[in-house]
């Protein structure tokens, strides 16, 4: 059985105002989505992955929108990422708010995992987004995307905008396109194989409006012992071995070791913490590129092969092994059925 983790309510909230304004029942969606409403008046509060999926679900289909994500953005807060959001406005400049994402994004939600790269004139901020359903992550990365991008230009008080935005949904019409381009103000590569905020280098020295060391650090302590309260929530640790998996994937590559490596142990170790959890390395891995295999095949023109190498398979024939073991179908077969 797949874990999709948790999702804080204060993540959840930013999506329900964007419902609101639209005139959304949104009784109707929490209901679709199996929550219970007092739920939602906890701040504190979390729910379950595969519900917060199941709710913004029902948003799109409510409301027909198909860039609800990226409009939902408009909602952001600095509450909206818990704890984390308010270590972001403590800091000094731009650069240090993003280098605190990864460490306590998690108190937001499993709903995906962030990586930094730093090339030569610029930073690539990638999010790897954890959740299965390919509808419900294309409006969540947008999502993800353009509050980063909100949540950035009010820090520091500027309207600044990003390098390039890579995308690794289906390039739509050009009217979204337009929209797309109008709220990020700066060119859109859709049909990527990650998903991703470019910035130039030198946006990372932009001063921030509030910086304040004592809070900052007094938040960062608060933020880690939440941290490691949530860690011992049950089926954590398959949780943040997805996680990994899924971020490697993303880059082309993932081995048993290295993931171990990343969480701090040996491949023996994180095997025999998985099995205490009811589940393995490769049983997660497939699940993975199952779900990674038919988004591509679905959703993206890439040819069979490189989609195979993307998910790390030596060649194209243990992919199409193995993907017809996982749904019955051949890679072809899959991409057909889609089409029509």
């Amino acid at each position: 059985m797949k874990h999709l983790g948790f999702a804080s309510i204060p993540a959840i909230q930013q999506y329900l105002r964007y419902a609101e304004s639209q005139g959304i029942d949104i009784a109707q969606a929490i209901k679709q989505a199996g929550i219970a409403p007092l739920v939602l008046k906890n701040e504190n509060g979390r729910i379950k992955g595969e519900q917060f999926q199941a709710l913004i679900k029902a948003l799109i289909e409510l409301s027909g929108d198909p860039l609800m994500g990226l409009k939902s953005s408009q909602f952001v807060q600095p509450g909206s990422y818990s704890v984390q959001g308010y270590i972001m406005m403590s800091c000094a400049t731009i650069g240090d708010a993003i280098q605190r994402i990864p460490p306590f994004e998690k108190l937001v939600g499993d709903m995906g995992v962030t990586k930094l790269e730093e090339q030569t004139e610029h930073i690539l901020i990638h999010w790897a987004c954890a959740y299965t359903d390919s509808n419900v992550r294309q409006h969540m990365i947008d999502n993800v995307l353009a509050s980063w991008t909100s949540f950035a230009r009010w820090l520091a008080n500027q309207d600044t905008s990003p390098v390039k935005i890579l995308l690794q949904h289906k390039k739509p019409d050009a009217s979204q396109i337009k929209q797309y381009e109008d709220f990020f103000r700066c060119p859109i590569e859709f049909e990527h194989k990650r998903s991703g905020i470019i910035l130039a280098k030198q946006l990372l020295n932009t001063p921030l409006r509030q910086p304040d060391k004592l809070l900052l650090k007094t938040l960062e302590s608060h933020a880690s012992q939440q941290i490691s309260s949530l860690d011992e929530t049950p089926n954590s640790f398959s949780i943040q071995v997805r996680n990994a998996i899924r971020a490697q994937l993303n880059m082309g590559v993932t081995r048993k070791e290295l993931i171990a490596d990343e969480l701090g142990m040996t491949a023996r170790t994180l095997q025999r913490k998985l099995l205490a959890e009811e589940n393995s390395y490769q049983q997660i891995l497939n699940e993975i590129r199952q779900e990674l295999a038919s988004d591509l095949l679905s959703n993206s023109e890439l040819a069979i092969q490189d989609i195979a190498y993307n998910l790390g398979f030596s060649d194209g024939r243990s992919f199409h092994r193995s993907f017809k073991s996982w749904t019955g179908q051949t890679p072809g077969q899959f991409r057909d059925a889609q089409s029509t």
